[in-house]
């Protein structure tokens, strides 16, 4: 009878899964190596002989260890330790002077196995406990420090010393023949040195590394020059600008920084100085992220000199113009490549630009005022710098490259907006029709504040009855916009929407309608339009022609067609009855 496929695929499934079920276990131990055996010593006496080896045990897989040695007089002994990598042979089991034959074993359910056996002579095998340092001199920088090799009876041995700075953590070995001290050759100043020293007997193996012993170095006068720069406002045209510096490195401080001066020089002549206390708090300054700043507007400064200074003395001024536009014809470009982890900017320039230039500044802030900014300064033959930071997602960073001359003047070469990662702005704020004629519309609209962009807006679209879509530029990016629709429709209403694009999509629409009227004249002819205008206007410039050459030279004789108009009539007395009849009562 043939199998069905389900007995097939039940039996496959059984030959494959039975081996490791039924038949497999583990089979022998590892055997044991790297043995070795040290006679371990404390502040008085060496008691015992330690002997360690690998593998280390593995919990999953309990084995037997037996430790075996065997004097060169004497018998064969033992102990036996469970899951572990270590031994003690104590002191009533060896001699203090003698041989010994060592090895171990290790044994499961399936048998044992053994190490390869090892020689050791008692005396030769002493491990003394780390040194202890107990003085050390800031100038000149050394250090002392004891054993306990003389009461072990033992005479001194040679020693190692090992080194680093807080600032390089990595450690300078020095394999000199020493004994008790060591001397620092020219410390740099101000710096904690950490020192660690090991040491063996003769004979005997080196000890372990003491305890870490940390000293500072002595002071000495700061040097180099406080790196101050400007936060000014995002546009040099219209700003006020405040004055930034960070703190002096270790290797420039060279001591304790007591405070930094500030002398500052106003266009009008006038000269300030201004003391800033690293020890006391004030209004005039915050301190913040290893950078200090002043509070109050450098506004109407020509320029500043900041130094900074300790107890035996100060660095020297740092001048610091304010910056200005540049004047170059052939601005440089810059390019940003920038991530939530770090900013690198790159520029080109024109050729023998840097000939009158001392160095580089690269500064980025965050786009809203008050909020974090650095700076770095870089050599005039380079054209990159690199920023680390936290840099925000959807947040507008401004870039700027400023140039510092020889004559210590600034000139702001370019600036650039970038982001670590761009998001779908926000919406227009404002939109609607401003202007209607004829068939042309006027549209405007409030650009999206900068705060609220979330990435470099490429374009604006405008659309029209959702059958005609426009790219709008962005340019320039600052004050109400404008664009106009021609050729629409008499009588008829439309419906446009504007949006903001950036590399993320695009906003939300905001949406307007408006309706062009039917009843103007949008096309009435000029064949109509000049007679109707024309005619009316000269005959109002030769009617006021002739009543002014009437009023000169008399209207009787010049034109008494108009005296009618200019003059009222008046009567004649001879025509008049009652004039006739006093005249005849005169008479009688």
């Amino acid at each position: 009878m043939m199998a069905s496929p389900t007995t097939w695929w039940l039996l496959s499934v059984f030959l494959v899964t039975f081996p490791y079920c039924c038949c497999s276990s583990p089979g022998l131990p590892a055997p044991p190596y790297n043995l070795e055996c040290v006679k371990p010593c404390d502040q008085t006496h060496c008691s015992v002989i330690k002997c360690i080896w690998d593998p280390k045990p593995d919990p999953d897989s309990p084995i037997i260890y037996t430790l075996y040695w065997k004097p060169e007089t004497g018998e064969e002994e033992d102990v036996t330790i469970r899951n572990s990598s270590d031994g003690f042979i104590r002191r009533e089991n060896f001699q203090s002077h003698g041989e010994l034959r060592v090895w171990v074993q290790a044994q499961n359910q399936k048998g044992s196995v053994k190490s390869q056996e090892i020689v050791i002579h008692t005396q030769d095998i002493i491990k003394p406990p780390p040194p202890t340092i107990r003085l050390g001199h800031q100038d000149p920088l050394e250090i002392h420090w004891s054993t306990i090799c003389g009461e072990l009876q033992l005479s001194v041995g040679l020693c190692e010393v090992r080194c680093r700075t807080e600032e390089d953590q990595n450690w300078i070995l020095y394999e000199r023949e020493l004994s008790s001290s060591y001397a620092v050759i020219e410390p740099r100043p101000s710096v904690v040195y950490e020192f660690q020293v090991r040491c063996q007997c003769d004979p005997s193996l080196i000890s372990d590394w003491s305890p870490s012993y940390r000293i500072r170095s002595a002071e000495s006068a700061p040097v180099g020059e406080v790196d101050a720069w400007w936060d000014c406002g995002l546009l040099l045209s219209n700003f006020d600008c405040f004055l930034n510096w960070k703190n002096l490195s270790i290797s420039q401080a060279r001591g304790y920084i007591l405070g930094y001066e500030v002398t500052v020089l106003y266009n009008n002549g006038t000269v300030q100085l201004i003391n800033v206390f690293t020890d006391n708090s004030s209004s005039l300054f915050v301190y913040d992220e290893m950078k200090w700043r002043l509070t109050s507007s450098m506004k109407d400064v020509s320029s500043v000199n900041v130094s900074a200074y300790n107890a035996l003395g100060a660095t020297k001024a740092s001048p610091l113009h304010m910056p200005t536009p540049a004047k170059q014809a052939n601005d440089p470009k810059m390019y940003l490549k920038m991530n939530e982890k770090n900013l690198t900017v790159s520029w080109n320039l024109p050729f023998k630009f840097s000939d009158s230039v001392k160095q580089y500044v690269v500064q980025y802030k965050e786009y809203l005022p008050g909020n974090r900014s650095d700076w770095i300064k870089v050599d005039k033959n380079q054209t990159t710098a690199f920023f680390e930071g936290a840099f925000k997602k959807y947040t507008s960073y401004q870039v700027s490259l400023f140039a510092v001359s020889n004559l210590n003047e600034i000139s702001q070469l370019a600036t650039a907006r970038g982001y670590s990662a761009q998001g779908v702005p926000s919406t227009v704020p404002s939109f609607e029709a401003s202007h209607i004629a004829g068939t042309e519309v006027t549209l405007s609209w409030e650009p999206v504040p900068s705060s609220d962009q979330r990435g470099v807006i490429l374009y604006y679209q405008i659309g029209v009855n959702r059958e005609k879509v426009y790219n709008i530029s962005v340019t320039p990016d600052h004050g109400r916009k404008t664009y106009k629709l021609r050729d629409l429709s008499p009588g008829q209403e439309y419906e446009v929407w504007i949006r903001a694009v950036t590399a993320a999509g695009p906003s939300e629409k905001v949406t307007t309608t408006f309706k062009i009227n039917n009843h103007e004249d949008y096309g009435m002819p000029s064949s109509f339009l000049i007679p109707t205008v024309v005619i009316p206007v000269l005959f109002i410039i030769i009617a006021l022609i002739s009543c002014i050459l009437c009023v000169f030279q008399g209207a009787k004789k010049v034109c008494p067609l108009v005296s009618h108009c200019l003059y009222e009539k008046v009567p004649d007395p001879s025509n008049s009855q009652i004039f006739r009849q006093m005249k005849h009562q005169l008479s009688v």
